[in-house]
């Protein structure tokens, strides 16, 4: 997943990140100078829960970059807006012998991408770096992916092709506007008062990685372990 194209984006602790589950999500994060949101799109080893890692666009939005750490109140985000309907980036090295495709614009964490190639509908596992996979291939397409959010909504889009690195667009979306009803209602998350810290930008290669920083903004300790 790449950056932003605002460059306001978090990583989370190992806690939080959850192998992967949270990415693709949005927290929306206050501090002394305001709120910002941001999306998840990384893994802050170092992080313990509670701590966020920023970007430093996103914390010069909520605190003075000078200050380094400072205490924060954050919470997921609901519905977010994103840049546009859901898109599919089919994994380089992926074949109709292994598949693994990559989701961008689901707003909401997911909760399920199964696919469909033929009769029979295939539920993929997700991988750390939050590419959702099936181990022994579905064939060389094209497929149907049908996407599940953790609220339960669910978009299903056609025609995605076995093309690895390619990014294939779609005019669909899993809320707002001509979106799927939910299978179930949304459970709101509480919010946290825990601490940030900011980092310094991500890299716009696939996928990217951020370097956590400690009470400094450009002390870096190494880099991240997993990516969105």
């Amino acid at each position: 997943m790449s950056a932003p194209d605002d460059h306001l984006y978090v990583a989370l602790g190992p806690s939080e990140y959850s192998a992967g589950a949270a990415c693709g999500g949005y927290l929306d994060v206050t501090g002394p100078k305001g709120k910002v949101r941001v999306l998840i799109m990384d893994q802050c080893p170092e992080c313990e829960p509670g701590h966020l890692d920023l970007s430093k666009e996103a914390f010069a939005k909520i605190a003075n970059p000078v200050d380094g750490v400072v205490s924060v109140s954050y919470k997921a985000a609901t519905n977010p807006t994103v840049p546009g309907p859901l898109s599919f980036r089919i994994k380089e090295g992926a074949s109709r012998y292994w598949f693994a495709v990559l989701v961008a614009n689901h707003g909401n964490p997911l909760r399920s991408v199964e696919v469909r190639s033929g009769s029979a509908w295939r539920a993929t596992e997700r991988a750390d770096y939050n590419y959702w996979i099936y181990e022994s291939g579905l064939g060389p397409g094209p497929y149907t992916i049908r996407v599940t959010d953790v609220y339960g909504q669910q978009a299903t889009a056609t025609g995605i092709k076995m093309a690895p690195e390619q990014v294939q667009k779609t005019n669909v979306r899993l809320y707002g506007a001509g979106a799927a009803k939910p299978v179930s209602k949304p459970t709101p998350t509480p919010a946290r008062k825990p601490s940030a810290s900011p980092s310094p930008k991500a890299t716009t290669e696939a996928p990217p990685s951020l370097a956590p920083a400690a009470a400094v903004v450009d002390q870096q300790l190494g880099r991240a372990a997993a990516s969105c």
